[in-house]
């Protein structure tokens, strides 16, 4: 399969690509600096400069053990840390800390399977979805570990947690009502709140760093799960609701757009996109 790393430019509407390979590659991140975009790949993750005069390649960072890396990942506010999920230990997803340059990842979450998929604006609570009982629920904890603390409720599969820019949000995807919305609840897991009602099946919201949009993976109504080799859309929703709006269509689903992929100042967000 073929991936192609983009980056989509909210001001002109149109996508770029930053690089392509053979290499199933997912899920990229923005470093804060906006110096370079993280993605995993074979159970690895990479970093690919996009400075100007730079060439476009997967630069492999050092995870030590950690080699069954997955999709959800990211990166701390200040830059100096990477969060990661990976399941080489014990061979279900527990959540670690890292340096930014690579090194000894640091265990965060004993209890598993659990997968990061956001981090409070001030970098001091992780967001994470995990399954408990045999239930998917979303989950926050403080970012060097400790007691967990369940925000929902158990009813359907929730997943995708992440951030509004003011802090006080958590937007995340859940099927509760019979196929995956999108929904938002404050940090204490009160308020909830629909934010969508359609036909499709839509994922992984991500707010924008500016406060101005939600953008989140869309696809065809009737699909079960995140499945990926769909056709699918990326979307994006004023952060109060209201008229979406359709951004892309592409070949994608798992792996385009799980974690938080917007550009620091919020001109801009990544995504994987394959070919069939």
């Amino acid at each position: 399969m073929r991936s192609r790393l983009m980056i989509f430019d909210m001001a002109s509407g149109d996508s770029r690509e930053v690089l392509a390979t053979d290499r199933l590659i997912e899920a990229p991140n923005w470093m804060p600096d906006g110096s370079a975009l993280i993605v995993n790949g074979d159970g690895l993750l990479f970093r690919v400069d996009l400075h100007e005069d730079a060439v476009a390649e997967l630069d492999p960072i050092n995870t030590e053990f950690a080699l069954r890396c997955n999709n959800d990942h990211g990166i701390s506010p200040c830059g100096r840390e990477i969060l990661l999920s990976d399941q080489s230990e014990t061979g279900a997803s527990r959540i670690y800390r890292l340096p930014i340059e690579g090194g000894t990842p640091v265990e965060v979450t004993p209890l598993e399977p659990s997968y990061w998929h956001g981090i409070s604006p001030d970098g001091s609570t992780l967001a994470y979805c995990a399954e408990r009982g045999g239930r998917f629920d979303i989950y926050t904890c403080p970012r060097d570990g400790g007691p967990e603390r369940r925000l929902t409720d158990g009813s359907g599969h929730a997943d995708g947690p992440d951030y509004s820019a003011c802090g006080r949000y958590i937007w995340f995807n859940s099927d509760r009502d019979g196929h995956a919305q999108l929904w938002r609840m404050t940090t204490a897991g009160t308020g909830l709140t629909r934010m969508t009602d359609d036909e499709r099946v839509n994922w992984f919201p991500h707010p924008s760093p500016c406060g101005d949009w939600v953008v989140y993976l869309s696809y065809e109504p009737g699909t079960l799960g995140h499945p990926r080799d769909r056709e699918v859309e990326l979307r994006l929703i004023d952060p109060e609701g209201g008229e979406k709006q359709s951004l892309v269509r592409l070949f994608g689903g798992q792996g385009t757009i799980n974690v938080p992929s917007w550009a620091p100042d919020g001109a801009a967000f990544a995504y994987v996109a394959y070919e069939r």
